[in-house]
């Protein structure tokens, strides 16, 4: 009996990393009926990531009712993994774009409800809390996920409110000491797979904006508001969130976390490995079956792919990446322990017309994959 590990990445707008790990299972298992496979969804932070933790863990999932990002009530969620003291949360549970209906306002979207989460998680026994930050409609700096939480924000007269992205420059002064003492016993790790900063052409407001709803007039005022609010936190609580990379994840929420919660940045997929126990389950490993939508140069920074292939080249395990592109630059990937690169894209065409047939080129590619694994592992060439 050989050992596998199936961890891939979603293929974006075409499969999730669940589906992908059901055709490696199925393939796999054709060809090695006796195998044992350990399948881990690899979650990104945005939706699905409590499903692929879930899945990948055990555990359950825990309902709480919040506050959307348009401030009207819904029911959000968390997924409390086994041990009852690691809580996983996806903002997008509480302050995602599908939340607001249709009804885009990045000026007006309030991160409350993740606060509320965070807060009902931490109630609830969990002493390390995984942030997810994606799929955000929001731009509030995280302002009011840690309002939800007790921190005080309050504006020139001295009275108290919740900033949202709108309203960050009436910010007066940051107060915390009121924020609940339950986060003293918490570590807060936010997956964050961006390295934007806070402010200008890269920042959270100019890439992230247009797409929860902010024309070019309100990127302008988004952005100007989230530097106010970057000035204030350096002035009063002696934190400098303007250039941090990640800060502008989720419109500024990976900067709030980290000041105003005292949480830190990790990149998703150290989060995950680390969660998981990567390293324990790689000794005994046949190979580890990974991917990705599109392999790249941008791919060596630490995105999935990568950060699987750094662990398994200091165990010693090969790694096979499926890919459904493979652009330049993937070439360095073989310097970081990817032993092999297979690609999806049987017949080189674009992407969207690519997608239409994702599934059936995904389940041909690993059959050409186990195909080529059974002639070198029992010499059969025929």
């Amino acid at each position: 009996m050989s050992k596998w590990i199936l961890m891939p990445d979603s293929f974006k707008g075409t499969m999730s990393s669940m589906e992908i790990c059901q055709a490696m299972r199925r393939a796999l298992l054709r060809h090695i009926p006796d195998a044992e496979i350990i399948a881990i969804p690899v979650a990104d932070g945005g939706e699905g990531s409590v499903e692929a933790f879930l899945t990948a863990m055990g555990g359950r999932r825990v309902e709480v009712p919040c506050t959307g990002p348009d401030s009207r009530p819904v029911t959000g969620f968390y997924g409390l993994l086994p041990d009852g003291r690691t809580a996983v949360i996806e903002m997008a549970a509480a302050a995602g774009l599908p939340l607001m209906e249709g009804h885009l306002c990045a000026e007006g979207a309030t991160t409350y409800g993740v606060g509320e989460l965070i807060l009902a998680a931490a109630q609830n026994g969990a002493r390390r809390i995984i942030l997810g930050l994606g799929g955000s409609a929001t731009n509030d700096g995280g302002c009011g996920c840690a309002a939800a939480l007790g921190v005080r924000f309050l504006d020139g007269s001295g009275g108290e409110y919740v900033p949202v992205g709108g309203t960050l420059d009436r910010l007066d002064r940051i107060d915390l000491s009121r924020r609940s003492p339950l986060l003293e016993n918490v570590e807060l790790v936010a997956m964050c797979d961006v390295d934007n900063p806070l402010c200008g052409p890269q920042g959270a407001s100019a890439v992230f904006g247009p797409q929860k709803g902010a024309d070019a007039a309100s990127v302008a005022r988004l952005d100007r508001n989230l530097r106010h609010l970057a000035e204030v936190i350096h002035r009063d609580l002696g934190q400098d969130v303007l250039d941090l990379p990640g800060a502008g994840a989720a419109g500024g929420m990976g900067g709030g976390t980290v000041a105003l919660l005292g949480g830190r940045l990790q990149m998703g997929i150290e989060t995950v490995l680390d969660t998981v126990g990567f390293d324990k389950l790689l000794p005994g490993t046949a190979a580890v079956l990974t991917g990705e939508g599109r392999i790249d140069g941008q791919s060596l920074r630490g995105k999935v792919v990568i950060g699987i292939a750094r662990r398994a080249k200091a165990a010693g395990v090969p790694v096979i990446a499926v890919v459904g592109d493979v652009a330049p630059g993937a070439e360095g990937a073989y310097q970081e322990g990817v032993t092999a690169i297979v690609s999806t894209n049987r017949r080189a065409v674009p992407w969207e017309t690519a997608r239409r047939t994702a599934r059936a080129d995904l389940d041909a590619a690993l059959e050409d994959l186990f195909r080529l694994y059974d002639t070198f592992h029992t010499g059969d060439r025929a």
